[in-house]
C-alpha cells in the first residue's frame, strides 16, 4: 500500500474561519491539523465530533467527517460514532464550560470507559461564546459578568477529574506552543483508550492573559515544565532547577545546591501504571512550583469498544437463539386459550 503524503491544507476545509483574531484556537487547530497530516491514516477515516462554545466551531474549519453536536454530548456523540464504526479516528473538541459543566457526567464515563478517543479539552477558564460567564475552571475570586464580586468556587482541575475517573491517558500543553502540541496530539493519537488533552488557551476578548503568568517570555522558562519520557524533569533557562521527592512529597531543588546532582532529579515515566506522582505533576502549581506540560500520563488498559466488538462476537458464535422466533419462545412461556 501506498504511504499517504498528507500536509496541513489537505485537513483545511474552505470555510471561513471565525475566531476573534488572536484567538488561541488557531494555532491548536493549526497542530492539530499538522498531526492528522503525519499520523498516516486516510483523510476519510477522522471524525471531528464537538458540542457548544467557540472551540466547538472546529468541525466546520477541518476536510474531515463532522458532527457540531449540542452542548455538553460531544463525547456521548462521540462514543457512539466510535462504536458504530471502530475504524474511525474520531476527535472529540471541547471547551472547559462544554466539558465540565452541563457535559460533565458524559467526560467522567466516556474516561472511565476507556473509549478510544481523542478529547482535546480547550481551557480558557471563561465561557466566551456566551460573552464573559465564569466557567468550571475559573480560578476563586474571578470577577466575571455572573461574578461581579468574584467567584466563591473552588475550580475543576480537569486532570484531577481525569485520574479520579481511571483515565489512562492524560496530557497538558498551551496554545502558543505548536510543536509541543503536535507532540502531544501525536502521541494522544497513537494511544488505545481514551485520551485527554488539556490546552490552555488564551480568550482574547474575556479572559486576555489568562497565562501569562507562565508564557511571559520573561519567566517562562522558570514555571514550564515541559516533561519527556524518560528524561529527568529539568527547568529553567539552563535547565537548572529539577524536581526531586522529599520525605513523600515534591520539591524544587537548585542542581549544585545542598549537594543536589542532576541523577537526584525524577526521572518521568507516563508509563507508571500508579497514578500517585502523576497525579502530583498534575497539581503542581505556581508560586512553589513550575507547571506540568506534556505527557504526563499513558498506561494501558482494556478498550471499550474492542472490548464490545469481542463480546458480540462471542455470543454470536455461542448464542442458542438465532432468530427472533427463537428469542419469543425462550425462557418462560405461556399458551393463552381462547377460552
Amino acid at each position: 500500500m501506498a504511504e499517504l503524503e498528507y500536509t496541513i491544507k489537505d485537513f483545511k476545509s474552505e470555510n471561513e474561519v471565525r475566531w476573534c483574531p488572536g484567538c488561541g484556537d488557531y494555532a491548536i487547530m493549526n497542530a492539530i491539523q499538522r498531526t492528522m497530516a503525519g499520523l498516516g491514516v486516510p483523510k476519510e477515516n477522522f471524525a471531528v465530533i464537538s458540542g457548544i462554545g467557540c472551540s466547538s466551531r472546529f468541525p466546520y474549519y477541518m476536510n474531515t467527517f463532522g458532527f457540531h453536536t449540542i452542548h455538553g454530548r460531544a463525547s456521548a456523540v462521540a462514543s457512539g460514532v466510535k462504536m458504530a464504526n471502530p475504524s474511525l479516528n474520531v476527535w472529540v473538541v471541547t471547551g472547559d464550560g462544554d466539558a465540565l459543566a452541563i457535559g460533565g457526567n458524559h467526560f467522567i464515563h466516556t474516561v472511565r470507559r476507556n473509549m478510544d478517543l481523542n478529547i482535546v479539552l480547550f481551557n480558557n477558564r471563561i465561557y466566551g461564546l456566551t460573552k464573559g460567564q465564569y466557567s468550571p475552571t475559573s480560578e476563586r475570586g474571578f470577577i466575571s459578568k455572573t461574578s461581579p464580586f468574584g467567584t466563591i468556587e473552588d475550580p475543576f482541575q480537569p486532570g484531577q477529574l481525569v485520574i479520579g475517573s481511571r483515565g489512562t491517558f492524560f496530557a497538558r500543553g498551551i496554545d502558543s506552543n505548536v510543536k509541543l502540541g503536535e507532540t502531544i496530539f501525536k502521541a494522544a493519537a497513537k494511544h488505545k483508550g481514551t485520551s485527554v488533552i488539556e490546552v490552555f488557551q488564551n480568550c482574547v476578548i474575556y479572559n486576555m492573559g489568562v497565562y501569562s503568568d507562565i508564557t511571559d517570555p520573561k519567566f517562562r522558562a522558570d514555571r514550564q515544565l515541559i516533561l519527556e519520557q524518560g528524561k529527568p524533569m529539568l527547568f529553567g533557562a539552563d535547565h537548572e532547577k529539577g524536581i526531586v521527592m522529599e520525605n513523600g512529597r515534591l520539591k524544587v531543588a537548585t542542581i549544585g545546591e545542598n549537594g543536589v546532582a542532576v541523577d537526584d532529579i525524577l526521572i518521568h515515566d507516563a508509563f507508571e501504571t500508579d497514578p500517585a506522582l502523576h497525579l502530583a505533576l498534575i497539581n503542581m502549581s505556581l508560586p512553589e512550583f513550575p507547571v506540568a506540560l506534556g505527557v504526563i500520563r499513558s498506561v494501558s488498559a482494556p478498550v471499550y469498544d474492542e472490548e464490545m466488538e469481542k463480546q458480540i462476537t462471542h455470543i454470536q458464535k455461542s448464542r442458542k437463539n438465532t432468530c427472533v422466533d427463537d428469542l419469543l419462545n425462550s425462557g418462560n412461556t405461556w399458551e393463552i386459550s381462547g377460552n
